[in-house]
């Protein structure tokens, strides 16, 4: 074994930047977690304090919140909606741009569609004011100038989810499909030539060949991105949300920041962060099984 380090060590050397990141960055925090179950305060640290009593006195304190439910249930949704129209609309274009033909034309529909992604999300916020703002919104006028009422787009609770996950699909649509196009690009052109010869049409090339052909990569981002799904974004909605679409925005990374970490509850905090890790954990897990069950697990 060590024979064969060292007989590969150039790339175990480059490997190691890596894993000192992860062990730093991502592994050494973990002892954090111990703080879930304890009354943390700032004079003991995280070993000087006393233990919660009892230990499960966070967590219970979370799943008793009156806005459990709510949390919980716009947290899935929203995580659904964005997963969703997240994957799919990249997949469309990817494929679409697949088969253009018109090379400086892909490639400017390309530029165009992943500049969003490099937007942060306080820009991605002033231009929807720009756009959606109920009294001066350039949407809201035209519809009041041809006769109609002002919609309040950014502070309706119908309104506030297709916005968010709108401009999160606006944002990511072109980067997402980069990946797409690029496992497209391995899929070995004599397939299409031997389907022409058979007399497919293009529709049946894409469906028979093209979708087949990127099936493990969208196995792959969809079981990544399910690790994620009470992840739903809380940079876009804090900046985005207001207190008249709580009921319909407020998820548990929104109320673990103003409940845990406004009023210094930081035991609080952690155990929300540790149900929300192994919530994830479950469901990539679960979704590895399924997808073995297709040959395409990850591991």
């Amino acid at each position: 074994m060590f024979k064969q380090i060292w007989k590969f060590r150039t790339f175990y050397l480059m490997l190691l930047p890596g894993l000192l990141w992860f062990a730093i960055y991502k592994y050494l925090p973990m002892y954090g977690v111990i703080i879930a179950f304890k009354e943390y305060d700032f004079v003991g640290g995280i070993f000087g304090s006393e233990w919660a009593n009892p230990w499960y006195k966070y967590f219970q304190q979370f799943f008793e919140s009156p806005y459990f439910y709510q949390l919980l249930t716009n947290t899935f949704l929203i995580s659904f909606y964005k997963l969703f129209f997240g994957m799919v609309p990249s997949i469309i274009l990817a494929i679409l741009l697949n088969e253009c033909r018109v090379s400086w034309y892909k490639r400017w529909v390309q530029t165009l569609s992943y500049m969003p992604h490099f937007l942060s999300w306080v820009i991605i916020y002033g231009i929807s004011l720009a756009f959606l703002s109920q009294s001066t919104g350039l949407i809201n006028r035209w519809i009041v100038e041809a006769g109609g009422d002002a919609i309040p787009f950014l502070t309706s609770t119908d309104w506030f989810r297709s916005i968010l996950v709108g401009s999160e699909a606006w944002q990511n649509l072109g980067w997402g499909a980069i990946i797409y196009l690029a496992a497209m690009a391995g899929i070995d052109p004599s397939l299409y030539e031997a389907a022409k010869v058979d007399g497919a049409s293009r529709m049946r090339m894409i469906w028979h060949i093209t979708l087949p052909g990127i099936r493990n990569v969208i196995i792959l981002l969809f079981i990544l991105r399910l690790g994620h799904m009470l992840d739903a974004g809380f940079e876009q909605i804090y900046i985005m949300y207001n207190i008249q679409v709580y009921p319909v925005a407020d998820i548990i990374d929104t109320w673990v920041f103003r409940t845990g970490l406004e009023q210094m509850n930081f035991s609080l905090a952690s155990a929300v962060g540790l149900f929300k890790s192994v919530i994830g954990l479950v469901l990539v897990l679960g979704a590895n099984q399924v997808a073995k069950k297709w040959g395409e697990g990850i591991w």
